[in-house]
């Protein structure tokens, strides 16, 4: 772990978040997580802090920042089903409302290290995707998504965090550790998919090794 004892994980509840979050216990992390109910949250644990609200407010944010030495977001905008036009869960602001936030509170907590998760296709990596998928991007729900990443890499890039922002191929669902593949300017090609439990574990060791430090990795296996 390093010199990082606790985390505050954004995300808890996403599909990501959720493996993360199991994994990060296992290794020995303390882990503060923000739910919007705590009453339906299911993992309870010595190590786990649970605060009620939403990250996109300030106040709540800031309590659940408490004495942690990094930040960890698996954010993203929901739509009400995996169809690409289907309608917006999560406001269209999800994700930049909340990383301003994280910018502006990080100081006062002595924190500089944040990890997000962002997608591959994202800013410099887009000319690298099939074209198909960059048509559903531009025509379809799924934009909304790669847009608020990219307006969340740019506020990070313009802060002074230690920051990483990961660029994952697509993800599925899958419980066994694979090599993984870093690329960077399509160097070496990635491969189209990689699973969450793989995301769970280059996170948590990018956070161990202080590694890959405002850069923007895109990760596949």
């Amino acid at each position: 772990m390093g010199d990082l004892n606790r985390i505050l994980l954004l995300g808890a509840t996403g599909r990501t978040g959720k493996v993360l979050l199991k994994l990060a216990l296992e290794k020995g992390y303390s882990v503060n997580v923000i739910v919007r109910d705590i009453g339906n949250f299911p993992v309870q644990h010595k190590d786990l802090k649970i605060f009620a609200g939403n990250p996109m407010d300030q106040q709540v944010l800031n309590e659940a920042m408490q004495g942690c030495q990094a930040i960890v977001s698996t954010l993203n905008i929901s739509r009400q089903s995996d169809f690409p036009w289907s309608g917006l869960r999560t406001p269209e602001n999800f994700l930049s409302e909340t990383i301003r936030h994280v910018i502006a509170l990080s100081p006062l907590h002595d924190i500089s290290r944040i990890v997000v998760l962002s997608a591959w296709g994202v800013g410099d990596s887009r000319k690298y995707i099939p074209g198909w998928f960059r048509w559903l991007i531009d025509h379809s729900n799924i934009g909304a998504a790669y847009r608020e990443h990219a307006a969340q890499e740019q506020l990070l890039a313009a802060s002074g965090l230690q920051y990483t922002a990961i660029r994952p191929a697509a993800l599925v669902n899958a419980a066994r550790p694979i090599d993984i593949l870093v690329s960077f300017n399509n160097s070496p090609k990635p491969g189209l998919t990689i699973s969450r439990f793989n995301v769970a574990i280059f996170i948590l060791d990018i956070l161990a090794q202080n590694s890959y430090l405002r850069e923007t990795p895109v990760i596949s296996t």
